[in-house]
């Protein structure tokens, strides 16, 4: 891969990769040093990256360093701290439609919040969600499912209490 074309897919995916990290490890100065670092082994391993799969490449060793960085912060956090627990929303009514989504997506287990992301908003099929996180197609359409529900269930909750 020459010069430009790195630069080229920093100017693509930059901001989708940030996005994509920012929501799922809900933490933007994490989903920063992730982004940076998947550039700086995006580099590193140029040689070795057929260029038609940039993008997927990226948004795998991504994923993969945000589910190290989350395994790591679960040895050392307090389960009730971890964000495996019910979305904390205020109940008031000002909340739009899309800052309960996001408080809801919050919630979920960080599996299931990727999953999400990338198939609903970014728009992958199962076969490429399944490179990017390591898993069948068939897990993924399970976590999707279930993710789904919960997400679901919990917008259903806020509702009833608006």
């Amino acid at each position: 891969m020459k010069i430009e074309k790195y630069n080229e897919a920093v100017k693509l995916y930059y901001n989708r990769l940030f996005w994509y990290v920012a929501k799922s490890a809900d933490d933007n100065d994490l989903a920063k040093d992730i982004v940076q670092d998947c550039f700086a082994k995006l580099w590193i391993e140029r040689k070795n990256i057929d260029e038609n799969k940039i993008k997927p490449w990226l948004f795998s060793v991504a994923h993969n360093s945000m589910i190290n960085h989350i395994n790591r912060q679960k040895k050392s956090v307090p389960i009730e701290q971890s964000g495996l627990h019910e979305p904390q929303v205020p109940f008031n009514s000002e909340f739009e439609t899309k800052e309960i989504i996001e408080k809801c997506l919050e919630g979920l287990p960080s599996i299931q919040r990727s999953i999400i992301i990338l198939k609903d908003l970014e728009g992958y099929d199962y076969k490429e969600i399944g490179k990017i996180t390591g898993l069948s197609m068939e897990q993924v359409k399970v976590y999707l499912f279930r993710g789904r529900q919960k997400l679901k269930n919990s917008i259903k909750e806020i509702k009833l209490l608006l």
